[in-house]
């Protein structure tokens, strides 16, 4: 299994959360370094609380199941109020 296979399945734990709430989240690429960079779709990019659903979220969920990630980032996160 690849990366980006790994990345996706650790995204499916916590997507159902993420489209109960009408959002959803999509890679848009894994850098030579290991950090992934997503995209935050439907409510999660323009929802108040995205910031703490990326940080506590996702990124705990990649970062726990895909170790050789170093970072994660948003490119479309909206920034904490």
């Amino acid at each position: 299994m690849n990366l980006t296979e790994q990345v996706e399945q650790a995204l499916e734990t916590i997507r159902p959360y993420l489209i109960a709430d009408g959002g959803d989240v999509a890679i848009e690429e894994i850098t030579a370094e290991n950090v992934v960079k997503l995209r935050l779709l439907g409510n999660c990019g323009s929802c108040k609380m995205s910031f703490m659903t990326m940080k506590a979220g996702i990124e705990q969920a990649i970062l726990k199941a895909v170790p050789q990630i170093t970072a994660v980032e948003a490119i479309n996160l909206a920034e904490p109020v």
